[in-house]
């Protein structure tokens, strides 16, 4: 049988929620708001599979370049190459 490489492979560490965190999937988390230029942590929220990026990215920090939709676009730097990432807003958290 074939081998499994789905979008997760690899990911059970890296994905891992704490067993019982204070509030899951916060309403505050899904309605903030960021504005272009602003710097963000992308780090993925595992149990909200919608405008979640790939697992590469999880910790990675970039700027904000415009908003689509309910989501946001992400320029990041991915060893040389600039990268626009697609991202809702659940998987970001601002830079203070």
């Amino acid at each position: 049988m074939k081998r499994s490489r789905g979008f997760r492979s690899r990911t059970r560490s890296k994905l891992k929620r704490s067993i019982r965190p204070n509030r899951p999937n916060q309403i505050t988390k899904k309605i903030q708001t960021f504005d272009a230029n602003d710097i963000v942590h992308i780090i993925i929220d595992s149990s909200i599979h919608r405008g979640q990026p790939h697992p590469r990215f999880h910790g990675k920090t970039g700027k904000v370049a415009k908003k689509r939709g309910s989501a946001y676009i992400v320029e990041i730097n991915d060893g040389n190459k600039a990268k626009k990432l697609i991202i809702r807003p659940e998987h970001l958290k601002i830079q203070e």
